[in-house]
């Protein structure tokens, strides 16, 4: 006989936006079980012909994306540069350069015109400076109380490069080293100071920014880099577990090695966040070979929006079961191969498991 569903299983809880374990399933229960050709990566690639053998001049990239961030402004972005950066940066992760944006807008009835005048501007200068145009869009308006004033979603177009693939997750190897372009949590502590009327010592501020021109320095300098993915909602933490979990690897992050500012760090202690599954809008986790490590990371580095990245962690082998009895680790959610697909290690060698986010943390983020 078949367990009813409870209220709470049998409809959509705002956990299931929060890019964590909940999402996850979501995803895999219910869209790619009726979506067959859908493709898990922040990117499609889709062939011209449609047929899959042509060169890779003739492959596209292609993402889409919903933005419904609360508030509307925030200090160093709007909704309307999430917007662009998003979509320019979740197309570039693929390898391909991002060619033109779509936009769309549902506004609510009674929406301030001079917001909406400067959401748009905003939008026209954070495509500018990403070097890719917004050609095209549709606009929709609403009953009062029907929206939240406004959402946006915005889909990217790009072309990947003569003779290259796409990049994804099932290319990472053992051996291979991690990047992170810059401090974690900047935006999603940003994002909670405003809404809670939260004053710190320093200024809290998106880290919003179109990472398109740092990925492609990236991939002129480190050729074989295996992937590039921004740790948005979930954070750094389920990013790597879910390319883990694609590529069935170990990964292990050196905790002092993580670049995150005193400001975020006491921000989301005082208020009993992770860090490590705090939403970003600005960075990008990069694996490459141990041998072109150093290379992406002076690449990262020379860019405006890279000048606190590091090499993070590294990828080892999914074979075996020794690493999740290593002195330090603590039992948590291991794979069913019997190990912690991601650990932090700590400045003692101590290790811990970091766990893709459980449940909601931070909703209406982006």
């Amino acid at each position: 006989m078949t367990k009813p569903h409870t209220s709470e299983q049998a409809t959509v809880q705002l956990a299931h936006g929060s890019g964590g374990s909940m999402m996850q399933k979501l995803i895999r229960e219910v869209f790619v079980e009726s979506f067959a050709d859908v493709q898990l990566e922040d990117a499609a690639s889709l062939d011209l012909a449609g047929s899959g053998s042509n060169p890779a001049d003739t492959q596209l990239s292609i993402s889409t994306d919903s933005y419904v961030v609360q508030p509307l402004f925030f200090p160093g972005g709007d909704i309307g540069r999430l917007a662009v950066c998003g979509t320019v940066n979740d197309v570039a992760t693929s390898g391909a350069r991002p060619l033109s944006l779509s936009a769309s807008f549902i506004l609510e009835e009674g929406f301030s015109l001079s917001d909406l005048k400067r959401i748009v501007s905003s939008m026209a200068d954070t495509a500018k400076e990403a070097g890719v145009p917004i050609v095209t869009g549709d606009t929709k308006v609403v009953g009062k109380g029907q929206a939240d004033g406004i959402y946006i979603t915005t889909t990217g177009v790009g072309q990947l490069p003569a003779g290259h693939t796409p990049l994804l997750s099932k290319d990472i190897t053992a051996g291979d080293l991690i990047l992170l372009s810059g401090s974690l949590g900047d935006h999603g502590m940003c994002i909670m100071s405003q809404r809670e009327e939260l004053s710190f010592a320093a200024d809290l501020s998106t880290d919003a920014a179109p990472l398109n021109h740092m990925m492609r320095e990236v991939l002129e300098a480190a050729p074989h880099t295996r992937i590039f993915r921004d740790p948005t909602r979930g954070g750094l933490a389920s990013t790597l577990n879910e390319l883990a979990e694609a590529a069935q690897v170990r990964m292990t992050v050196e905790e002092r090695s993580v670049p995150v500012k005193t400001v975020v760090r006491g921000a989301c202690e005082m208020l009993g966040y992770d860090v490590f599954q705090v939403a970003n809008e600005g960075k990008i986790v990069c694996i490459v070979p141990a041998e072109q490590a150093e290379a992406a990371l002076a690449a990262m580095k020379a860019s405006p929006y890279g000048a606190e990245a590091a090499i993070i962690g590294s990828v080892e082998a999914s074979e075996g079961s020794d690493s999740a009895e290593e002195p330090g680790s603590q039992p948590s959610a291991y794979s069913a191969a019997g190990f912690a697909k991601v650990q932090l290690r700590n400045a003692f060698g101590a290790r811990r498991v970091m766990d893709t986010l459980v449940g909601e943390q931070l909703p209406r983020i982006c």
